[in-house]
């Protein structure tokens, strides 16, 4: 069956973080020093709402000086501006798109990391991002929205549309649980030669289906 569409994981596959600040972990440290623990919602909050640094500070109820807020929007604005895409996600995506593929991301992200991903890989057919879906990976609710926005549902049952596939670098996020879904998950490895060595290696597979 011939591949209809293309979906990608962000960090770790498209793009890197080249000086990593740690913002919202260093709010966490914040509020763990005023005596707040730690909870295991704590991510999926941060991941599944827009919540910016202030707006996350008042989520978790820490307190934060406006000097304090200021140094950990600097160190935000410093994570975002050191944000890379890898050389080979810039041309894995040229080959696909040139090709007619509808591509998209799929990716679990705090809400100002969305747009700067989007000004990286402009012009795709779809953004699935999970602050703006209100789930994350691997939760089938976010792999269905990524299909919604690529006009394809995952599966083998829609009639010779053709399969969905994705890629990224984590097995449980971007293998295993889109095969759940139905769509082919398939594990990014560079260097590795288990999986995907290259996104470049992956797109030349894909369009040999075509």
């Amino acid at each position: 069956m011939k591949i209809a569409a293309v979906i990608f994981d962000a960090f770790g596959t498209l793009a890197r973080i080249t000086r990593p600040t740690h913002p919202y972990g260093q709010l966490l440290r914040e509020g763990k020093r005023q005596g707040r623990k730690f909870s295991p919602d704590d991510m999926q909050n941060l991941m599944t709402h827009k919540l910016s640094i202030s707006q996350a500070a008042a989520w978790f109820g820490i307190q934060v000086s406006p000097d304090r807020l200021h140094l950990l929007e600097q160190a935000l604005k410093e994570e975002l501006a050191s944000i890379e895409p890898f050389p080979d996600a810039l041309e894995a995506i040229a080959m696909l798109r040139a090709a007619g593929m509808r591509t998209a991301i799929c990716s679990n992200l705090a809400m100002p990391y969305g747009p700067a991903i989007q000004q990286i890989f402009p012009n795709l057919d779809g953004y699935s991002f999970s602050y703006r879906v209100g789930a994350m990976k691997p939760s089938p609710i976010i792999y269905r929205h990524a299909c919604d926005l690529l006009g394809v549902r995952p599966g083998n049952d829609f009639g010779g549309d053709g399969r969905v596939v994705m890629i990224g670098d984590s097995a449980r996020c971007d293998r295993d649980g889109p095969r759940r879904c139905g769509i082919s998950g398939f594990l990014l490895r560079r260097g590795h030669s288990d999986g995907f060595s290259s996104l470049t290696d992956f797109a030349r597979v894909v369009l040999a289906y075509q």
